[in-house]
């Protein structure tokens, strides 16, 4: 088995990962494994998201709120 190389690299925008050294051979194939370190931030969970959007809301109480307003205005 050849020799293996490692290294620490920074994710630059778009997912891009740059590897260079002098070690690896002009023209040659190899095959490249990304292990992003545990310290990745967390993926946003659904959850997390409830009631954070435009016309969302961010608890059931203020649903019921806004469902007796409206009942209330057609009502009137």
């Amino acid at each position: 088995m050849p020799p293996m190389l490692k290294q620490k690299v920074t994710v630059q925008p778009g997912g891009v990962v740059h590897v260079q050294s002098s070690e690896l051979v002009p023209g040659s194939t190899a095959d490249v494994i990304i292990i992003p370190d545990s310290e990745t931030p967390p993926v946003e969970k659904l959850v997390d998201l409830i009631g954070s959007a435009a016309g969302g809301f961010p608890s059931p109480e203020e649903v019921d709120a806004f469902i007796r307003r409206e009942r209330d205005a057609w009502s009137a």
